[in-house]
This record gives C-alpha cells, sequence and structure tokens, in this order.
C-alpha cells in the first residue's frame, strides 16, 4: 500500500495542539490535592487560533514564582516555565529561548502538574499484611522507610548469605533521573548480582546496540537545532527524512513541529513507512504501508537497488568504509532485488526502488526509527542494514544526515569513583530482555529469580502478560517502586512511593540527540516519597545496618549521604564520566537550550553530529578513549560494515556480520523466521549476560493463522499518553481512555463489526477488550491494539470507560531478539470479533 498525501500546513498541525490544550483548559476539572485545594494547567499558546489567557492581571492567579523544569513524558525534553502559588502549580507554560521548542507544549505537559496534585498518588511505604499476591483484596499496612528499606535488606542479604546473588534483580525503566541507574548498579555490584537490567528491551535498545557496533557509538547521531561547532543548522536542513516504523507527531511531537519548519525552508521530502496511516503519515509527502515485521526485506530490497545501480558515495566509502566488497558480494548473491522485496512486505517494488533512488540522491538524508522497528525479531539486524544504508550513500558525519534510532541515548552509565572494597565474582546474567524474569522464576533456567526491584511496570510491559502474572504470583519477593498502586503493585511485598519530577532538582529525560535540561524543584515532594536516587542510597545504608559478613562502611562508603543531594552526585558523574567536562550544573542552568554531550569542557559547545569531520569532534572522540585523528570509535576507527573477526563474534549466537532476511512466525506468508536452541552462549552484544543461540532462516508454515488470521500490532494510544503513568491523570483518562482498535473498515464488515463495536481480541496467548475504531488508513490484513492500557487503572472508568488488560497479553514471550533483548510487540496473530 502506497499513497501521497496532500500537503498539510505545520499551522494546521499547531493550531491542532492548541485546540486540544484548549478543550483540556475548558473541560477537564481541577485536580483535587490532598487537602481539597486544587491545581490548574494553563497552557502556554500564542498566534493565530491560540487560547486565551486572562489570567494576566488576575489576583489569584498570580505565581508567588516560577520555577525552570522540564517535560517529562516524551524525549522532547520540552523546557517548562512553572508557576507555583500557596505550593501548588497553577500553571505550565512552554519556556521561551530554546530555538527548536520556540516555547511550543504539547497537550501532555500540563499533566506534570497532575502528578503532582493527585489523590491517588502512594504516599508512604506498604508492607504486605495478607492476601493472594495479585488480588485487589491484598492487605498493606504503612511504614517508615527505614522498617520497609530493613525489610528489603534483610531478605536481599539473605540471598546473598546463601549463595544466591544473583537470585536478586532489578530493572529499571526511563522515568528514572539520570544517574540511578549507576547508582543501582553500585550496589548490585557489591551485592555480586549481575541482574540489574535496565528499560532498552522493552524500549528501543537494538538501534543503540546497531550503532555500536557500526559506528563505534550507541548514540542517536544527529541533533536538533544548530551545531554549535559550526553555527549551521543540523537535522532542520535534511533534505530528505525517511521514517521507519516512528510516529513523531504523537511521540515527539515538539521536535518534530522542529523538522517541519525545516522542511518547509528546504522543501525537503517526507516519506514515512508505517503499516498504519498516522498522524506522521498524514503530513508526509509518500505513506508506504509494508505487512507488519518486513522493514527488514524493505530496507535489504532499498540496499540492493543502491548497490546494483552503483548509487553510493564511492569516495566516502573507499576512505571510511570496511567491508564494502563483502557486502556488495552479500547482497548481489542474495537476490534480495525491489521485486522480492514487493513479494515479502506488499509494498510495489518501483516505490522500493523510487525511495532508494531518492534517499541516495539527497545531498543530505536522515533516517528516523523508533519502536515500530525495536519491537521487531529481527530488530538489530534491521538497524545494522539501515547503518548500512547511510554508510554506503555517505549519510553519516554530516549535518541534516545520519541515523537517528530513538533510544535512551545517555553514554552508558554515568560514572562515580571506583569502588574501594572488593566485590564478590560474579556469574553471567540472564538474557537480556527482563521479560525473561518469567522464565527464570518458572522454569529455573538458567537459574531461577527469587528476588525482583522495579522502577517500572512488568504488568503492562512484558510480554504473554498471564505467564508473567503468574511468575510473579510464584516470586518468593518483590519490591514495587511508584507513583501509583499500578498493577504490578498488587504482586508486592514492599512498596515505595516515589517523587514526581516537578518534585525534586536533577537532570531527567533528555532529547534524543544526547541533549539535557537541569531542572528546579517546583513544590515540595508528595507525602512521604523520595526520588529514586535517594532510594537506592538509603537501602545501602540499610544493608549497612543489617550486613553481618561486611562492616557498615562497606556499603556507605560506597553511598555517600552527600549525594541524596542532587548537585552533589551531579558534580561526581561529571568528574569521573568521560566526554562530561564540560556538562556542569552551573552551565546548564544558565542555559535555555539543553547541552548536548559529548561536551568535555566547559568551552565545547557540545557535539550535534556524532563523526563530524571537525575538530570539535575529534576533540571529543579523544575525551572518549579514541585515538587522535580517529572519526570512529571502532577498532579501526572506520565504519564496520564486515570485519572478520565481528562475523565471529556473531556467528555464536547464530548471526552474521551481513544479516540475512528472517521475520516473526506469526506475519502471514509462511516467510523465513527463526528457531532457538536448548542452550546458552554468552551474547555478542552484551557480554555481561547469557543469550539463546538460534537458528535463522527456518521455513515458517503459517498454521497458525487458520484460527488467527490478522496481524496485529500494538503502540502507543495518541499524542495525550506517555507509557502508563498519564493514564492516572484525568486528562489522560478523559481524552483517551477508551482503548480503540484500529481496523480497516472492509475487514470490520466482512466480520460483522460496526464502528465503536465493543469487540474481543484474541491470540493464542489469550484474549482483551476493546472499542472498534474504523480507520481507512491501515492495511486490511492488520489492527492496531494501543498498548499502556491496565485493569488498575481507575479514572478511566470513573469517566465511562473500563479497565482493560494488558496488550501485551496477546504478545508472545518465546520470540525476542537474541542479540538486543529486544521483545517482538509489533506482530501476533489474532482475529477479532464482537463481544
Amino acid at each position: 500500500m502506497s499513497h501521497s498525501s496532500k500537503p498539510v500546513s505545520r499551522r494546521n498541525v499547531v493550531q491542532g495542539a492548541v485546540l486540544t490544550g484548549a478543550a483540556l483548559a475548558v473541560n477537564i476539572p481541577s485536580v483535587a490535592a490532598a487537602d481539597g485545594s486544587a491545581a490548574s494547567a494553563n497552557l502556554n499558546t500564542s498566534g493565530e487560533g491560540g487560547l486565551l489567557n486572562y489570567t494576566e492581571g488576575s489576583a489569584a492567579m498570580q505565581p508567588d514564582r516560577t520555577v525552570t523544569s522540564a517535560c517529562q513524558f516524551c524525549n522532547s525534553n520540552c523546557a517548562l516555565s512553572v508557576g507555583v502559588r500557596a505550593e501548588r502549580v497553577i500553571s505550565v507554560q512552554g519556556a521561551a529561548g530554546d530555538p527548536v521548542q520556540q516555547g511550543n507544549i504539547c497537550v501532555k505537559a500540563p499533566m506534570m502538574a497532575e502528578l503532582v496534585h493527585n489523590p491517588l498518588r502512594l504516599k508512604k511505604p506498604l508492607i504486605r499484611t495478607g492476601g493472594r499476591k495479585g488480588s485487589k483484596e491484598s492487605a498493606f499496612r504503612e511504614a517508615t522507610w527505614d522498617e520497609a528499606l530493613d525489610v528489603i535488606a534483610r531478605r536481599l542479604l539473605a540471598l546473598r548469605d546463601g549463595g544466591e546473588a544473583a537470585a536478586v534483580a532489578n530493572r529499571t525503566n526511563g522515568r528514572l533521573p539520570r544517574g540511578t541507574g549507576s547508582l543501582v548498579g553500585r550496589l548490585f555490584a557489591l551485592l555480586g548480582s549481575p541482574n540489574n537490567t535496565d528499560v532498552g528491551p522493552v524500549c528501543n535498545d537494538a538501534g543503540g546496540n546497531a550503532l555500536k557496533t557500526t559506528f563505534g557509538m550507541g548514540n542517536f547521531t544527529n541533533g536538533y537545532g544548530t551545531d554549535g561547532a559550526t553555527g549551521k543548522d543540523d537535522l532542520g536542513s535534511a533534505g530528505y527524512f525517511l521514517f521507519l516504523g516512528t510516529n513523531q507527531a504523537e511521540t515527539h511531537p515538539v521536535t518534530f513541529d522542529y523538522l517541519l519548519r525545516g522542511r518547509a525552508r528546504t522543501k525537503a521530502k517526507l516519506v514515512v513507512v508505517d503499516p498504519r496511516e498516522t498522524p506522521t503519515g498524514a503530513l508526509a509527502d509518500e505513506w508506504i504501508a509494508p505487512k507488519p515485521h518486513t522493514d527488514l526485506a524493505l530496507v535489504l530490497g532499498m540496499l540492493h537497488h543502491i548497490l546494483d545501480e552503483k548509487l553510493y558515495d564511492a569516495e566516502f566509502v573507499e576512505r571510511w568504509v570496511l567491508g564494502f566488497p563483502e557486502l556488495k558480494a552479500h547482497v548481489a548473491a542474495s537476490g534480495y532485488t525491489p521485486e522480492w522485496a514487493a513479494s515479502v512486505t506488499g509494498v510495489p517494488a518501483e516505490s522500493i526502488r523510487r525511495i532508494a533512488r531518492d534517499y541516495a540522491g539527497a545531498e543530505s538524508a536522515a533516517i528516523f526509527c523508533n519502536a515500530g522497528i525495536s519491537h521487531q525479531l529481527g530488530a538489530f539486524d534491521t538497524y545494522r542494514v539501515m547503518t548500512f544504508l547511510a554508510a554506503v550513500t555517505g549519510n553519516i558525519g554530516k549535518l541534516g544526515a545520519g541515523c537517528n534510532f530513538m533510544h535512551n541515548t545517555w553514554p552508558g552509565d554515568l560514572h562515580l569513583p571506583e569502588l574501594s572494597v572488593r566485590t564478590p565474582k560474579v556469574t553471567h546474567a540472564l538474557p537480556v530482555g527482563p521479560d525473561y524474569f518469567a522464565e527464570s522464576i518458572l522454569t529455573g533456567k538458567p537459574y531461577r529469580l527469587k528476588a525482583i526491584i522495579t522502577q517500572g511496570n512488568p504488568l503492562i510491559s512484558s510480554a504473554n502478560t498471564e505467564r508473567v502474572k503468574e511468575a510473579f504470583r510464584q516470586l518468593d519477593f518483590y519490591v514495587y517502586t511508584g507513583l501509583f498502586m499500578e498493577e504490578a503493585a498488587y504482586y508486592a511485598d514492599v512498596i515505595l512511593p516515589v517523587s514526581s519530577p516537578l518534585e525534586y532538582e536533577g537532570v531527567y529525560m533528555r532529547r534524543d540527540d544526547r541533549a539535557i535540561r537541569w531542572q528546579e524543584a517546583a513544590v515540595a515532594r508528595c507525602g512521604d516519597s523520595k526520588p529514586d536516587w535517594e532510594i537506592w542510597i538509603d537501602l545501602a545504608h540499610a544493608l549497612g545496618r543489617r550486613d553481618r559478613r561486611n562492616a557498615p562502611s562497606y556499603w556507605t562508603d560506597a553511598f555517600p549521604v552527600a549525594w541524596k543531594d542532587y548537585p552533589t552526585l551531579w558534580a561526581e558523574f561529571v568528574k569521573h564520566t568521560p566526554g562530561m567536562g564540560g556538562m556542569t550544573r552551573q552551565r546548564m542552568q544558565k542555559r535555555t537550550e539543553p547541552l548536548r554531550w559529548p561536551c568535555p569542557t566547559s568551552e565545547h559547545p557540545g557535539v550535534s553530529a556524532l563523526y563530524q569531520d571537525h575538530p570539535s569532534w575529534y576533540e571529543a572522540a579523544e575525551s572518549l578513549g579514541a585515538a587522535k585523528g580517529r572519526r570512529f570509535l571502532t577498532p579501526s576507527g572506520k565504519i564496520e560494515i564486515y570485519t572478520g573477526e565481528l562475523d565471529k563474534q556473531l556467528a555464536v549466537a547464530g548471526h552474521h556480520a551481513l544479516p540475512s532476511f528472517y521475520t516473526h512466525p506469526e506475519v502471514t506468508g509462511a516467510h523465513p523466521t527463526i528457531a532457538y536452541e536448548d542452550r546458552f552462549v554468552v551474547s555478542p552484544v552484551n557480554p555481561q549476560a547469557l543469550t539463546h543461540p538460534v537458528k535463522l532462516g527456518v521455513k515458517g508454515n503459517g498454521a497458525v493463522h487458520r484460527d488467527y488470521p490478522l496481524m496485529g500490532m500494538s503502540g502507543r494510544p495518541s499524542v495525550v499518553h506517555f507509557a502508563s503513568v498519564t493514564h492516572w491523570t484525568p486528562s489522560g483518562a478523559q481524552l483517551n481512555g477508551i482503548r480503540l482498535l484500529q481496523i480497516h473498515p472492509d475487514t470490520a464488515r466482512r466480520l460483522g463489526i460496526a464502528d465503536r463495536d465493543d469487540v474481543v481480541v484474541e491470540s493464542p496467548r489469550g484474549k482483551v477488550a476493546a472499542t472498534a475504531l474504523y480507520w481507512p488508513g491501515i492495511r486490511q490484513d492488520t489492527v492496531f491494539l494501543p498498548n499502556t492500557f491496565g485493569p488498575a487503572q481507575r479514572l478511566a472508568q470513573q469517566l465511562g470507560g473500563e479497565r482493560y488488560e494488558a496488550a501485551n497479553t496477546l504478545t508472545d514471550d518465546r520470540y525476542y531478539d537474541n542479540l538486543s533483548g529486544q521483545q517482538a510487540y509489533k506482530c501476533f496473530a489474532c482475529r477479532v470479533s464482537k463481544a
């Protein structure tokens, strides 16, 4: 499926955001605070169609003070000007001065206040006193922090002392203040457990893994706004935008608006590849709808055409690329022609050739990808082929180009001083991907987890949710940390309340382009809640109180109380982390726009385009450990498409440096797929962990489609929501509290389903409820089911909605990218029927 959309002006997009904000301000009731007072959120807008704001000059609505903060609901990382009166947030406005943001915010920003003043917030630590795990009848009692942390410390130390430190695991998520993960890693090193995991495998790790393998760094390559080294615009200057599996109009609205402004100047073409037409696709010059989970075939077909027609940049390749002859021979022998790709994807061969020609022929072309690619079985290999596209066309290391794969793009751990004590020897971690936790608990392979701490909600984000529920019922000890009584909290033995972002100072979310802001605390913490970094420091001190094997100093010296002051902690990160010497709190506080890493000195402008052939990049690269004059941070100092060493490393897990096509077995058409061996090897991409080796190219049989003929995808419900947290705000519940299943009208009518009928979506793993939404902009063989809804979410039900089972009830946890750990949420065989 392919079409060209009529042009839509940026003003229409901005007005749409303004109207949404106006509806929010007029129709959403204030959020009651615990004492019965109220908080409101004003969307600051300007220009034609803007929201009328008559709070100026109002005695009641003048803030006592205004605080500079940052929105933390997506990676646009918008600066906020937060008005506070009588210790209540009364306004949330876009801050001026950032040329990318231009004072804009989207509908989510005012919801930051709704997290602060929310009667559903957790305010005190809780300890389980009764009830079956997972039951709504679970009983808890309030506890002091010392009491709750002592319970946790005793359980963790008992496992360590019994020789089972590896049975303890932690799972972080994307809401954490920057640096919390480093503290968690430090504590786990002292404990002796390797199972300190992060959000990446349920988010976007595969892109970073592929970028590091090819270019030497796992980071979004280019930047939004002006390149400080040259004074020129970076991504806004692109001559061609290729979006694959990314709906930025809803997931990154403010930075997407910046790209649209640049496109209006440069007349750049925007091509969006997505099985359904999204608001992003509606703004594109061309929307192309491949079959779900077949992007690897599409980009292989593009690469074949570029190489076959000699559309590559021969001079750049000769100077900077290793493995080009091997790549050319591999692609020529593969048969991955545009015609072959068309037979797999359903996209016409001529469309594939046209995209390839236009991409290769543009003066500068930028690829953007997000979860639509990451949540595929072959995510790492798909991203790798995209890095090949950029490399052979010379679209890397220059402005307006690059591989802009959206993911957790902080430069790995923020470093702290070396530990002064000897830490226990650790075994290998479980296979990468926190969804493997359930397998470990239920089967004991490769060993059994007995205690888990999470900063996220595995009962929403994990594949095959019913199986995960059973695992957490059987888990010996579970600690949930969060803002609300989410689904996972009912399985917990101890619940720890965390502070919301407007309640603390520090560094939190960041733009995908490695740019960060400093934020100030706007209001006091809710109840007895604490920010995450303080929780881990206090837990270390609790371990020091309870440890009978080591002196208290074993823990307390590694976690100074002074670090509970975030500016002090941040100064330690700046001092000890390569490439961060110029990213001081003082410098960031003075800036109206974010500062990009790497930034090795106070005089350095920060890096916009990685690998740019410019002195500022070489200075930054040296600070990261590169030899003088090395442009890329690979072992060779060049782009590594193929080397014999890389091929041997990946072969251990069943892969090769030059990918071949395979896809999920539940994609229609019986394509080559994957089989997992019943043994473990050390992961070549994540060498701290084990993984299952695989056999690729196993022929699929398509038998599942006799009973489940449709392909399902899951993803973000709309611009209103970010993860599950916005479902706990009145605005989120009112604006998008109904789960709308996007289904093609012809498909729905064939199944006897009318628009807005209640429906049941079933897969071999289970079934969930939704409401049918006729959507002609989706493939007829595909349905789209919004995720992040969960049965504990009360507000939507109070407004007439339902409490929905998690969308991931339908996805299969057996299938995952064995290199990155990425879960395959983007295709599941299903059927839909009227409820």
